[in-house]
């Protein structure tokens, strides 16, 4: 919802100015509840997720998406010859590599974010705003060679054009939810993350499908 800005890490208080559809229904969601707010009194908290990642640690669920979208299972199923090839959208961004930082935050510690909110939101009219990430980004380079690291297989993957909308770094600054929810991040680095989506991939290899 914030757009392509300079400002990073990005915080709770900075302009909304999505730039994606998907974006703007964020934000034109938070402006609906906001007004359900001030008319009725209605509590609400908006958890703004940056890309919610990994597996259940015990290795009992995980992702599995028709098609899949998202960056940590692609790049397993790539080294797992379950996909020709992962397709990386840019590499000329003005980042260290060249490809794009984004905040990948492990589902367990989102799910601990929305636990720590309820009792806050007991008092009618409370609105609560929180940027869900660890504030440590990784690029997709890096988030390629942690797969391989952890797997012990070759990624195999190409460079292709940029993606209209997407913007060169997209990073949390978290401290509001640590502070206000005494929320704890257990996951931080994404080795970690990686980790957890690879054992549900070697025990699930085709996913939910039996």
């Amino acid at each position: 919802i914030f757009g392509d800005t300079n400002e990073m890490p990005l915080h709770e208080d900075l302009p909304r100015r999505a730039l994606s559809p998907y974006g703007q229904t964020k934000q034109d969601v938070e402006v609906l509840l906001e007004f359900c707010t001030k008319a009725y009194g209605l509590s609400y908290a908006c958890f703004r997720y940056f890309n919610a990642s990994g597996a259940d640690p015990g290795g009992k669920i995980g992702e599995d998406h028709d098609p899949e979208t998202h960056l940590i299972p692609l790049a397993i199923q790539a080294a797992r010859g379950q996909r020709d090839k992962l397709i990386i959208f840019g590499n000329d961004y003005p980042t260290p590599d060249g490809t794009c930082l984004r905040d990948y935050i492990h589902v367990n510690d989102l799910s601990r974010a929305h636990i720590a909110s309820f009792e806050k939101l007991q008092t009618p009219g409370t609105a609560l705003h929180y940027n869900l990430g660890t504030g440590k980004p990784s690029s997709v380079l890096e988030v390629i060679n942690t797969v391989e690291d952890v797997t012990g297989l070759k990624v195999p993957h190409e460079f292709g054009p940029r993606r209209p909308g997407d913007v060169p770094a997209a990073y949390a600054y978290p401290e509001k939810a640590i502070k206000e929810l005494n929320w704890e991040i257990e996951f931080l680095d994404i080795k970690s993350i990686v980790e957890t989506a690879w054992k549900w991939h070697q025990s699930n290899p085709n996913g939910f499908k039996k």
